[in-house]
């Protein structure tokens, strides 16, 4: 089995709702890292699962929409409650559709809030 991985950070804001979370219901930042992890038993043509660039490309786009944005204004989290759990299943299909890579695998997305907290979600293709 084959990995690759890339990594990029951000920073965006959020809040969260649907509960008492003290001062987690008010707007505050975080500073993301947001970790992409391919996994496939397959290589393209050129010996790679996907060309790194174009993971870098598409993590890139990630960065610029996301960063330094108000989580709860983006469409994406309409009625959701922007946690890192759900954070890391958008970027997930986000990222899975830029990339496209080729055969089947396991694309992943891990997200950390802090140094110690993450939550990932991942899509076996």
């Amino acid at each position: 089995m084959y990995t690759v991985s890339a990594k990029r950070d951000l920073i965006a804001q959020h809040y969260l709702i649907g509960g008492d979370w003290g001062a987690e219901n008010d707007p505050h930042s975080h500073h993301y890292d947001v970790q992409l992890r391919l996994e496939s038993a397959e290589l393209d043509q050129h010996g790679y699962l996907v060309d790194i660039v174009k993971i870098e490309e598409e993590l890139q786009k990630i960065v610029d929409y996301f960063g330094d944005k108000m989580l709860n204004d983006l469409p994406e989290f309409a009625g959701l409650n922007p946690s890192i759990e759900h954070f890391s299943r958008i970027v997930c299909e986000k990222m899975l559709a830029g990339v496209a890579p080729p055969g089947s695998g396991r694309f992943t997305i891990r997200i950390w809030e802090n140094e110690t907290c993450w939550a990932a979600y991942y899509i076996d293709y």
